[in-house]
């Protein structure tokens, strides 16, 4: 199963997402939700770096199947706002996913 842990602000803001495991929906190479998982998170964080300029830091080094992804946190108000309307596109797009494929994908908002 993938695993997507979304970690909050105080002040209800996402500030970092970790995706992990696989999905096992089919075999790899024809696995979907894992490709519609991946293509979502790793559009979102290559979108976050080419349009608003912020460099989030990422950590892929686990196993396969690993995504960490920490949002600096000294922004401008403007870059903020864009970073924070790109990861909330995200997370609609996984939870629709998760809607569909529930026993494949689980997202878990620790706010």
């Amino acid at each position: 199963m993938i695993t997507v842990k979304f970690d909050y602000t105080q002040d209800g803001k996402i500030q970092s997402f970790t995706m992990s495991g696989h999905a096992n929906f089919a075999k790899h190479g024809s696995d979907i939700v894992c490709a519609g998982a991946s293509a979502v998170s790793f559009g979102t964080v290559n979108s976050i770096m080419s349009l608003t300029d912020v460099k989030p830091v990422i950590d892929m080094s686990g196993k396969g199947g690993f995504l960490h992804c920490q949002i600096p946190a000294d922004l401008s108000a403007e870059s903020e706002e864009k970073v924070q309307l790109l990861l909330e596109a995200m997370l609609i797009s996984l939870q629709t996913i998760e809607r569909d494929y529930g026993k494949y994908i689980k997202i878990n908002l620790n706010k």
